[in-house]
């Protein structure tokens, strides 16, 4: 076995349990903050706030919330934290598998920043740790106590740390390592706030005594950043898949608007499952979503060349700045076999894959990897002309 094919193996293998962990995680987050939202006023006198009944798989389910603490501890209590540890986990050690150590070929982009790959990913490093240290004082802080202005001002640092990472990264690089320090900020709040606190509690009730209530607010207010950040973090998660979410300079930008719209759209179930409807919110989502679309889509500008590009033009141009990676026979160093088994060795090849190409390489110009080629903006539009009419 190859080191490509171990490679390939090992990062398959860790996108699957990430995958697998996540929706474990991100499911059990959004089943509690809709029971949580969907608790009606119970009947009885145990110090319960709100109970729910919900019949499913044949059964039926007797839930109730208790603010603080029951009187008594439970026989058998179940904890939510493995699903969120094992999503971390998987997650950095795919982003370590793949950026880290490949850190050369899809985290550098010499254009943007001189960094050794050493240096890149200390830099990567230091924005997930400051991440979690600077969202965890602003907690801490009075802005803490106002979720509406704590909300504007962590979105805004949000935005602050992308403009920086897509200054000293390439755009994958960027963007992933935007949606990894979100997503560590959110088991941070499990691993340092959540469980903990829920720990004080449990001891305080074995011990007699009674449970001090700002244990569980403070686990609950971090348990609502967390619902407002999912659908954030996995839009950032998935971007690398995206070239018009993370291309171009203002990558930031755009995920920070597609971030923006997906605050209401969230909201908008929030409210639902507590019976307030307001399809304002989910269509304040949608069209902010769409707009992004069509001013991201219609930001190109028309290519213009002095005449008509040749096939054979377009092949040297592949062959040149595309074909060190996309070929049977790659030479560049990070890669012994082609990317996504996508090769540029003959014109059938190139003709096939000419929308891709021209995706890439000319729209968001996020190929070559860090333009380790340094293919011109002139060739860029050649190019693009060349694709649009290849025989």
């Amino acid at each position: 076995m190859t080191e490509a094919d171990v490679l390939s193996w090992a990062g398959l293998l860790l996108r699957w349990l990430h995958v697998i962990t996540g929706i474990a995680w991100i499911g059990s987050s959004f089943y509690f903050v809709w029971l949580d939202n969907s608790l009606e006023p119970v009947k009885g006198k145990d110090g319960a706030s709100g109970e729910l009944w919900a019949v499913h798989g044949g059964g039926f389910y007797h839930k109730k919330k208790y603010p603080v603490a029951p009187a008594h501890m439970p026989e058998h209590l179940h904890w939510f934290k493995w699903e969120a540890y094992a999503t971390w986990v998987s997650g950095f050690l795919l982003l370590a598998l793949v950026y880290y150590y490949g850190a050369s070929v899809y985290l550098v982009d010499a254009a943007r920043a001189a960094l050794t790959p050493f240096q890149a990913v200390f830099t990567g490093l230091c924005f997930l740790g400051g991440g979690w240290v600077f969202y965890d004082e602003l907690c801490k802080s009075s802005i803490g106590r106002c979720n509406r202005l704590f909300g504007f001002i962590w979105f805004a640092s949000l935005t602050a740390a992308g403009w920086g990472l897509f200054h000293v990264f390439s755009g994958r690089g960027a963007a992933i390592h935007l949606g990894a320090m979100i997503g560590t900020v959110m088991v941070a709040n499990v691993f340092f706030v959540i469980i903990p606190n829920q720990r004080k509690v449990v001891a305080a009730l074995l011990a007699g005594e009674k449970p001090d209530p700002a244990l569980g607010q403070a686990a609950k207010q971090r348990s609502l950043h967390n619902n407002y950040m999912t659908l954030p973090v996995l839009l950032v998660m998935i971007s690398n898949h995206y070239p018009m979410l993370y291309g171009g300079e203002n990558g930031w930008l755009v995920l920070a608007a597609m971030a923006a719209a997906a605050w209401p759209i969230r909201h908008f179930f929030n409210l639902k499952h507590k019976g307030k409807v307001d399809y304002r919110y989910l269509l304040a989502g949608a069209v902010g979503i769409i707009t992004i679309a069509f001013a991201v889509s219609g930001g190109h500008e028309a290519v213009k060349t002095d005449g008509k590009v040749t096939a054979a033009e377009v092949r040297q141009i592949v062959r040149t700045h595309c074909s060190a990676c996309h070929s049977d026979t790659p030479v560049h160093e990070g890669f012994s076999e082609p990317p996504q088994g996508v090769a540029f060795d003959t014109m059938d090849e190139i003709k096939r894959y000419a929308a891709r190409i021209a995706a890439q390489a000319v729209e968001t110009e996020t190929m070559p990897l860090g333009n380790e080629t340094g293919m011109t903006a002139a060739e860029r539009e050649r190019l693009g002309e060349g694709l649009k009419n290849l025989p």
